[in-house]
């Protein structure tokens, strides 16, 4: 039996969820991939996976067994990488998940640039306002704007802090007034991002954090759509800087309850522990935090 084989196949199996994906992963068929695990779980007299006609989980002993697996065939790809980073330009392809608008506005541009850098490498690039699970839809490197790195399971490296803002448009403001106090914004109609399911509230902090339940006309997960909402007098919004920094400079929105900020977001990067020594993503993740 060749074990690292069968190590790489059931943790596969774990990861993705079942023998048929971990087959078209590892460029294998179904049966030889079921045929490792079952040797694997021969020779540890051990059940490893619990198999229904559904799908396919870890029993205790096989979520056990499959941490250490991870850390050994980590270690094992990490002595093979050391041994070529030096030498290793970016190449291969390199899937990449981000925010629609921090896409659209920064990271599509710097991408380009970075392309430029290393022309045997190619990217797919995709951007949506959903969250995703990295490891089980494939990418080596998610783009997560967040308080904290929200995937524990992840590396996550801090490429550069997001400041909150709230602001609304100066005809708002004039008809409806300016909040003064976090409480105020129970008053006002605000501009929620994230989904109606969700806890609509916001948090300042001041003095002492005050969270302030929020309601509104509108709410959505894609922050260009609340800006233009902003813009049209819709109500009160609290977006990333980055989104809204033109409009501040002309004042087509204006700050409001500067003495009571979001609490502070960054933004990450994340990636799966065995991609921490590869050239692509460690490349691409240095030349973001310089750049951001």
């Amino acid at each position: 039996m060749d074990k690292l084989e069968s190590m790489r196949a059931f943790t596969q199996v774990v990861e993705s969820g079942g023998f048929a994906a971990a087959a078209r992963k590892m460029d294998l068929s179904r049966s030889q991939v079921n045929k490792l695990v079952i040797n694997l779980e021969e020779h540890l007299q051990t059940q490893l996976l619990q198999r229904t006609t559904r799908k396919v989980s870890p029993t205790d002993a096989g979520r056990a067994y499959y941490d250490r697996c991870l850390a050994i065939l980590t270690d094992l790809e990490e002595a093979e990488l050391a041994l070529t980073r030096l030498h290793q330009e970016p190449r291969g392809s390199l899937r990449i998940n981000a925010p629609m608008t921090f896409g659209t506005l920064h990271l599509a541009p710097l991408l380009v640039e970075f392309m430029a850098q290393y022309p045997d490498l190619y990217v797919e690039l995709v951007l949506n306002d959903r969250r995703i699970d990295p490891i089980e839809e494939g990418f080596d490197i998610t783009i997560r704007i967040a308080a904290q790195p929200p995937s524990p399971g992840l590396i996550a490296h801090i490429l550069a802090p997001c400041p909150l803002v709230v602001c609304a448009a100066p005809d708002y403001l004039q008809q409806r007034g300016t909040p003064a106090h976090p409480d105020d914004l129970k008053q006002h109609d605000c501009l929620h991002y994230g989904h109606r399911a969700q806890d609509n509230s916001w948090t300042l902090v001041g003095d002492e954090p005050h969270t302030v339940t929020i309601s509104g006309p509108l709410c959505c997960n894609n922050g260009e759509v609340l800006r233009a909402a902003a813009l049209e007098g819709l109500g009160i919004v609290m977006l990333p800087d980055f989104i809204v920094e033109k409009d501040l400079k002309v004042e087509r929105l204006r700050p409001i309850l500067a003495d009571y900020p979001p609490p502070p977001i960054n933004i990450y990067a994340l990636y799966p522990v065995n991609r921490h020594l590869s050239a692509k993503v460690t490349r691409l993740v240095e030349f973001l935090a310089e750049k951001i």
